[in-house]
């Protein structure tokens, strides 16, 4: 999960009781500051797609247990999203789950002037993330050497358990 630490923690386990109940994945979830605004977003998914019905219902669940912790104590705007078919994976289990499909990956520092590469997941293993490039050669990368690491356009149900 990005964003602050102890704050999207403490959501995580806010929400993720409510999420299950409603037969929902907790995908990511984000604290941060755009502008003078703050925003929680709680990207949710599940087998066969998101609808807007399903963030509606997250967000009412969820809406009541957040204002009862407290977890946050500025002023924030909830919003509650399907991670779209173009998702960053962030967990261990995003690219175990992904394992063979495309990416996009784009480095913080470029390696030979290359910052964005457009290639199919192999593998990732303690941190490091290997991929195929389109010309058929491998790179491997710490995924902390990443800015992000997305889904590329193609059918997400091919990867559905």
């Amino acid at each position: 999960m990005a964003g602050k630490g102890n704050t999207v923690a403490r959501v995580y386990e806010i929400a993720l009781p409510c999420a299950k109940e409603l037969g929902l994945d907790i995908w990511d979830i984000r604290f941060l500051k755009e502008g003078t605004d703050w925003y929680l977003r709680i990207f949710i998914d599940k087998e066969g797609g998101v609808s807007i019905d399903d963030c509606v219902n997250l967000t009412h669940a969820i809406t009541k247990p957040l204002d009862e912790a407290d977890p946050i104590s500025q002023s924030y705007t909830l919003e509650v999203s399907s991670p779209g078919v173009e998702r960053e994976l962030v967990t261990d289990e995003h690219f175990a789950k992904y394992i063979g499909a495309p990416i996009m990956m784009r480095l913080i520092r470029p390696i030979d002037k290359v910052r964005d590469f457009n290639a199919t997941l192999k593998s990732y293993e303690n941190g490091k993330i290997t991929v195929e490039l389109e010309d058929g050669r491998e790179l491997t990368v710490e995924k902390k050497e990443t800015s992000f690491v997305k889904l590329d356009d193609f059918d997400i149900r091919d990867f559905e358990n």
